[in-house]
């Protein structure tokens, strides 16, 4: 009987090696968790109940039991490098069967798609049409490779100031090439439906009436519509028109594209002191935008930057927790499957309760301690050579009876 409770006892001091050498191969491995041999005795129950004489029959290796504690979150030059800070496992799609994992390392393929090494496909949930996220259902996180589309420019603020103390211009007849048949100008970049920008420029002539001024708009050295009065109160405050919007008439470009229609705000417009001055000039119109970069933030948004400075929410990291992580069956690769003992996969958002942040452009290194693995290691060989050494007088006690005359 010595015998086969000193074998039961080599089997889990080599259990024990084995998952103490798995972890320590795995210490270098992005999102691995490693894991611990727990034993259990072996004991044999009679129907008639256990002798009090009785000795155990060995021991067993009870779980192989994963560890999920936090590991070193190291930083990269990659967006597409994602770190899971707390609890959490990011959800892949495996040709539709789902797996989970820690590893953020991720990529595109050929087809835009953000995947890992192995070719699954990070799930997000989609952008809702009303603002927001369908957190509702999955799909897979595709990076937008056509360029973003141009807006055409409606509505313009410029905040200026003109000169109260201003002449009324030499010459009587406005003409935008001659600077003596106007008092100031300034211009400003606007877009048409095609994306292409097109200069417009602001002229101001001073009138003969008291505080009284005239706007012309020209885009692209063309005249739209006539001038526009623009009446100064006394202490330099805009009064007409009332509410500081001056609408033009559409303009057509020759690009082909449609018509503008440009609406001016100059309600913050004043009349002080003896210059002219051009404080802002913003305006609502972009031309087309090429991607540049992926943004992640903490709580798993992404957004695509584009070089018209717009950008685009294309879904958000969907994150998954479970009831009992030690029951998640592992796949290799460092994904997890779930399983019955693991309970159903809990769906949720970055940073809401019970789920973790995510950390853009970082990676989450092993849980793996070498130091304590090594310990470990050296007590598994002192438990496998006790048990060796058992065998061994067993098997001396054996042959002294044997050799028995």
């Amino acid at each position: 009987m010595s015998f086969g409770i000193a074998l039961s006892g080599i089997n889990a001091a080599q259990t024990d090696l084995n998952v103490t050498a798995n972890n320590i191969a795995n210490s270098a491995t992005t999102g691995f968790k490693q894991s611990r041999s727990e034993f259990a005795e072996l004991f044999a129950v009679s129907p008639q109940g256990v002798s009090r004489t009785q000795v155990g029959n060995g021991v067993k290796v009870s779980t192989i039991a994963q560890q999920f504690t936090q590991g070193n979150i190291s930083t990269t030059n990659n967006s597409l490098d994602l770190a899971m800070s707390g609890q959490g496992f990011f959800v892949l799609s495996d040709d539709g069967a789902s797996a989970y994992s820690r590893a953020g390392a991720f990529q595109i393929d050929n087809s835009g798609y953000v995947v890992n090494s192995e070719q699954q496909r990070l799930q997000v949930y989609p952008p809702s049409t009303t603002g927001g996220f369908n957190t509702s259902t999955l799909s897979d996180l595709r990076l937008v490779t056509n360029d973003s589309a141009p807006n055409p420019t409606s509505n313009a603020e410029v905040v200026y100031n003109l000169p109260a103390n201003a002449a009324v211009p030499a010459t009587a007849v406005f003409d935008p090439a001659d600077p003596s048949s106007y008092t100031n100008a300034t211009s400003l970049t606007v877009f048409d439906s095609l994306g292409a920008a097109h200069t417009a420029s602001m002229y101001f002539v001073k009138t003969a009436n008291v505080n009284e001024w005239q706007s012309r708009l020209y885009v692209d050295g063309t005249a739209v519509g006539g001038a526009q009065t623009l009446q100064y109160s006394n202490t330099g405050v805009l009064t007409a028109p009332a509410n500081g919007q001056v609408a033009f008439p559409a303009y057509t470009p020759a690009t082909g594209a449609a018509s503008l229609t440009l609406n001016f705000d100059f309600s913050r417009s004043s009349q002080y002191g003896d210059g002219f001055s051009v404080t802002s000039v913003t305006q609502d119109g972009y031309t087309t935008g090429r991607l540049i970069g992926i943004d992640v933030d903490s709580t798993g948004v992404v957004q695509a930057r584009f070089t018209n400075g717009r950008s685009l929410e294309l879904g958000q990291v969907a994150i998954a927790n479970f009831a009992n992580s030690q029951g998640l069956q592992q796949l290799g690769n460092t994904n997890w499957a779930e399983t019955f003992g693991s309970g159903q996969a809990v769906r949720g958002q970055a940073g809401n309760s019970g789920f973790g942040l995510i950390q853009s452009g970082a990676l989450e290194s092993s849980n793996v301690d070498v130091t304590a693995q090594l310990v470990n290691m050296i007590t598994a060989q002192r438990n496998f050579q006790a048990n060796a050494q058992m065998i061994q007088t067993a098997d001396q006690v054996t042959q002294t009876i044997i050799n028995i005359r």
